[in-house]
């Protein structure tokens, strides 16, 4: 097909928001568990108005934009040149999250019983949530403009209420004996998944996936275990940041820097006093956990290598010269050189400088310590030395550069 790029980009945008997408004929539509198995679960079948709703209603040039009564969305649409004839589906996916509250609503209106309300919650916490309805409307006028000529050939028709339930759940008509419940397994393997694929994206040092993975994890898919709706997203904010910490040492970092950063988000969580708050850390954590991995990550260095840069990280006081290192790691100076200079691409004293002087900036930032009590605690103790080494490295001296900062703050 002319589109077939085009195509491939909206699948994989829609799949980096986990919504799922379907190429159904008339035939196949018959075999499509498009709502990921809800009605089947309320003893009802969409298979059957589905593949009508295609016969009968899809037209060429045309979006559907459908709403049904369980707060869901879908999106339908017949591919150009296709045969035999291939229509699009996009969803379910919801535009708000889904709370107890409305679930609560949705079972007393259609008097589903009490013991399916676990599964139909299970059902929900396995929506993505697309909260930016206007990203949608964008992809869908940027395909159909790339797809049909012009955003002035096609028309975006909304339909509410299809597949809706038209009467009440009788006993009778539900799915029972069933002995662990196909949503319950789906959401907890789903769950499993998502939080996998963080811990590799993480352990690679990947922001941007990771966020990406986190957004899709529905807070009605962990696990309650107090009345409590704060501290079971505490609880699993220190389940996050387990599961974070253990990333990071996949990634090669070394203990001393996880432990300082998971110790530090152990106690801010602790501290947090409302949902917001509690969903931004997690994201934070998130953020710093990957930065921590691309800026700490020994992956590539030998035991050795690592050793001497642990211990230049754990005191930059120290005496941190090459003939101090290699006695400590009982090695010939000579070769410890050759090989910190192979594996990092510096000397042993320009790697050392280098973390002095970043550390130096860090200080000039931060704090308004005097420069000479700077340069102690970067483990320089000259002070002239100091002021020559950061002016090497950074072009100013710290005086400068830190008249620098406070000319431009606010």
């Amino acid at each position: 097909m002319f589109y077939d790029a085009e195509l491939s980009f909206l699948t994989s945008i829609l799949k980096n928001y986990h919504i799922q997408t379907h190429l159904l004929t008339e035939d196949t539509a018959q075999k499509c568990n498009l709502d990921l198995g809800l009605r089947e679960l309320l003893g009802k079948d969409i298979r059957l108005p589905l593949q009508q709703f295609i016969k009968e209603h899809i037209h060429p040039k045309t979006f559907y934009r459908i709403s049904d009564s369980f707060h869901c969305k879908y999106v339908m649409f017949l591919l150009p040149q296709t045969e035999p004839p291939t229509t699009m589906v996009i969803g379910p996916y919801a535009c708000m999250e889904i709370t107890k509250e409305i679930i609560y609503q949705i079972i007393d209106e259609y008097h589903i019983p009490p013991d399916l309300f676990p599964q139909v919650e299970k059902y929900y916490s396995n929506i993505p949530i697309f909260i930016e309805d206007s990203l949608i409307n964008t992809l869908l006028n940027t395909f159909g403009e790339k797809i049909w000529g012009g955003l002035d050939s096609f028309t975006i028709h909304s339909v509410s209420h299809f597949f809706d339930l038209t009467e009440p759940i009788c006993e009778k008509m539900l799915v029972k004996n069933i002995e662990e419940p196909l949503l319950s397994i789906q959401v907890l393997e789903n769950r499993y998944a998502t939080e996998n694929k963080l811990m590799q994206a993480v352990s690679q040092g990947q922001p941007n996936k990771a966020e990406s993975i986190i957004s899709s994890l529905s807070l009605l898919a962990l696990e309650e275990r107090t009345s409590d709706p704060l501290r079971n997203l505490k609880n699993y904010s220190i389940i996050l940041n387990t599961l974070l910490r253990k990333a990071a040492e996949t990634g090669s970092v070394h203990p001393l820097h996880i432990d300082k950063l998971s110790a530090d988000f152990a106690r801010k969580i602790e501290l947090l006093t409302s949902k917001e708050s509690v969903l931004k850390l997690q994201r934070d954590m998130i953020h710093k956990y990957c930065l921590l991995v691309k800026n700490h990550s020994m992956k590539s260095y030998s035991l050795l290598v690592q050793k001497v840069i642990t211990q230049i990280d754990l005191d930059l006081t120290a005496d941190l010269s090459l003939k101090t290192q290699a006695k400590l790691q009982n090695v010939n100076a000579s070769y410890l050189s050759s090989l910190f200079k192979k594996e990092t691409g510096m000397t042993l004293t320009e790697y050392v400088n280098k973390k002095r002087i970043d550390q130096a900036i860090f200080l000039l930032n931060s704090t308004s310590m005097q420069i000479q009590t700077i340069a102690l605690y970067c483990g320089i103790p000259d002070v002239n030395y100091f002021t020559k080494t950061f002016k090497k490295y950074i072009g100013k001296t710290p005086r400068e550069y830190r008249d620098n900062i406070l000319f431009y703050k606010p």
